[in-house]
């Protein structure tokens, strides 16, 4: 293909809308345009890189027994209803009405729709066990769309759905689609680790998350350091503390602390380290109030939190809010005479003796309150996030981390779905039976964008030769008649060999050509010109190592061949 006869509108400034890596390189290398906040139009170079993520996966997802299907986007609110997402989903669920004032939804996902499939067709246990996907544009109504394709508003997912006679054929068909994603990620090109995560909005008993490992990714990745265990931050489990602290405990005093708020300005002011404070953090849930302690050093996991609550959401109170429980502003809340709402407590807190809490007075702490003689709390829990240094929950090694970009999830859910909208088939006993179920999610646009984040440099992006939009980058650097028929003769060539090739026949200069090239990122440049040719050559530059190779033009398709092998052979 030649350039002149594609749309790559290429930019030589970052776009100021651009948050992440692979956002300002999508747009600079003319892939993606904005229509609305986390909407876009692919353009022809991002849709050729989606087309090569979507072919991989169906090639392993049909290899692994999978049934293609194609859902609609739309679906009643009836099906919602019945599983109680309707309104457990939240705000992420985009609504609307038809003409007759039916309510629909815009799918974030397809559970309900294929379960709604399964019970109108499947009757009898011969028929199982099944598995359907489908390669399709998603719709969440993101709070605050960001990052590009990373968290989008509109995306395109494949996610699939598995039916099981029982909790062994369900266990199969999960460990099935575990090891898909493996190969899918794998001949995408990526650095991935799977981890244990929560089940979200989607629920079920356990699930796996697929992150790319990349040091701008948002997501954070605990791991042992001696055995196998890795999880998302927000499933990781946290063990309590081996043993209590022995320090004898000293009288309760109030203290002044002026305008100090924060846990550093406190610390600051009275001269303690974080894990000898206690913070008193106010959650609302929008039906209730509620205090949550955790060490200073420590950090509140939402998840776990809205799992004891049984909640979709929640947020930190407003000042108002803070103050009307507490009797303080913001910064001053503790736990000491806090009554009137319910207080849940990390299990690092009973363990500490002699600590600093908020007084619940403007500008006032106390210092060395301890617990059960001046606090205490209505239930006591893993309420915070894991994080390096802590002992594995497996008890095999000490936990470190890293940052990830999630591609991918694996769901076991069981009968949660088949339960609620009575999906069974008969046994081989006449009898009704729920289906066991299991879904899989694969980010499709997302990993695109995860391919950047982990493939770029200064000049721009480095695609994995699997998912590249073109494999070779032609550069002609002269508009003689020698090098024009020399470029053609190549081109010619490399296509019938079996490579992708997008040859810049643009009448520009060369430095204008080389930096879109390393721009777009195609894994090779071929590079021709009258002062090669006179010396029988051209030059092949390999994008990822920046390495130039002077080679014969009846040589390079063989080089190219051989290089691709050889880097192939080593993932």
């Amino acid at each position: 293909m030649k350039t002149s006869q594609l749309l790559i509108p290429t930019l030589r400034e970052d776009p100021g809308e651009a948050e992440t890596v692979s956002h300002k390189l999508m747009l600079r290398a003319g892939m993606i345009r904005k229509v609305a906040a986390g909407i876009y139009t692919y353009l022809p170079l991002g849709l050729r890189v989606l087309r090569k993520v979507e072919q991989i996966i169906r090639e392993e997802m049909n290899s692994a027994g999978a049934q293609e299907v194609l859902m609609p986007m739309a679906s009643p609110a009836e099906l919602w209803r019945e599983t109680g997402r309707w309104d457990f989903y939240g705000k992420e669920l985009l609504r609307f009405k038809d003409r007759h004032e039916r309510d629909f939804c815009l799918g974030p996902t397809h559970e309900e729709v294929i379960t709604d499939l399964f019970r109108r067709e499947v009757k009898s246990y011969r028929q199982l066990p099944l598995n359907f996907y489908q390669i399709q544009t998603k719709f969440r109504d993101e709070i605050r769309p960001r990052f590009g394709l990373m968290r989008g508003r509109e995306f395109l997912m494949k996610d699939a759905y598995s039916f099981d006679r029982d909790e062994a054929g369900a266990r199969l068909n999960y460990q099935k689609m575990y090891d898909a994603y493996h190969r899918i990620f794998t001949r995408c090109g990526l650095t991935f680790r799977a981890v244990e995560a929560d089940t979200g909005l989607i629920g079920g008993t356990s699930s796996h998350e697929f992150m790319v490992l990349a040091d701008t990714g948002e997501e954070t990745i605990v791991y042992s350091d001696q055995g196998t265990f890795a999880a998302n931050v927000e499933r990781a489990e946290v063990l309590p503390p081996a043993q209590t602290e022995q320090e004898a405990p000293k009288p309760l005093q109030s203290v002044s602390t002026p305008n100090c708020r924060s846990i550093e300005e406190v610390m600051a002011f009275l001269k303690v380290p974080a894990n000898r404070l206690v913070k008193t953090l106010i959650y609302t849930t929008g039906k209730e109030t509620v205090a949550v302690l955790v060490r200073g050093d420590h950090a509140v996991n939402e998840i776990k939190l809205k799992k004891v609550l049984g909640v979709t959401e929640i947020e930190l109170a407003g000042p108002a809010t803070v103050e009307k429980v507490t009797g303080a502003p913001v910064g001053f809340a503790g736990p000491v005479g806090l009554k009137g709402i319910p207080i849940f407590a990390d299990h690092a807190v009973p363990a500490l003796r002699n600590v600093v809490v908020g007084a619940n007075q403007p500008d006032t702490h106390y210092v060395d309150a301890n617990w059960e003689r001046d606090f205490k709390a209505d239930q006591v829990l893993d309420l915070r996030n894991a994080q390096a240094g802590d002992p594995s929950p497996r008890r095999d090694g000490t936990l470190k981390t890293t940052k990830g970009i999630e591609v991918g999830h694996v769901f076991m859910l069981g009968t949660k779905y088949s339960k609620a909208m009575n999906a069974t088939f008969l046994d081989p006993q006449g009898k009704e039976c729920l289906a066991i179920m299991g879904c899989y999610g694969i980010g499709v646009s997302r990993s695109a964008a995860a391919s950047i984040e982990q493939n770029h440099d200064e000049r721009g992006i480095i695609w994995p030769f699997p998912i590249a939009p073109f494999h070779v980058h032609l550069i002609p650097v002269s508009q003689s008649e020698k090098t024009a028929a020399a470029t053609a003769a190549i081109y010619t060539d490399l296509v019938a060999g079996g490579f992708e090739v997008l040859w810049d026949d643009r009448d520009d200069r060369a430095g204008v050509k080389f930096n879109d090239a390393d721009l777009i990122g195609a894994p090779f440049q071929v590079v021709v010109g009258d002062k090669g040719l006179a010396e029988g050559v051209v030059e092949v530059k390999v994008r990822r190592s920046g390495v130039k190779t002077r080679i014969a033009p009846a040589e390079l398709l063989q080089h190219l061949r051989a290089t691709v092998q050889a880097t192939e052979s080593q993932r």
